[in-house]
């Protein structure tokens, strides 16, 4: 069992949370969120794999022990939702500026008195 697929899920997470929290952009904020989400995929492929095990496709008699295939559909499935969350994203970003000129989060607060 190698550790190397947790430490790169860990360290995109990182990278991705980094941007999270300094971003000064909303387009940039999406695509730290992405990279966030794809730290998802890489941690649940680490843990549904098994060194040795063949694929889950099964004759008429199954020689043994296969990889979960459930965790992969749970991958695809997180592919497509991160895909349509960052359409939809992109999508709320484009109108805001549309309508005010700016994707500064700072710019789009009221002043205060």
């Amino acid at each position: 069992m190698s550790v190397l697929p947790y430490l790169i899920a860990g360290w995109l997470f990182v990278i991705g949370l980094y941007g999270v929290v300094s971003s000064r952009n909303y387009m940039h904020l999406i695509g730290c969120l992405t990279v966030i989400q794809s730290s998802t995929y890489v941690l649940l492929l680490a843990i549904g794999y098994h060194e040795g095990r063949p694929a889950p496709i099964f004759s008429d008699h199954p020689s043994g022990p296969a990889v979960d295939p459930v965790v992969q559909a749970l991958v695809l499935t997180d592919v497509v939702v991160g895909a349509a969350v960052s359409a939809l994203l992109l999508t709320l970003v484009l109108q805001l500026k549309k309508r005010r000129g700016t994707l500064d989060p700072d710019e789009l607060s009221p002043e205060r008195d």
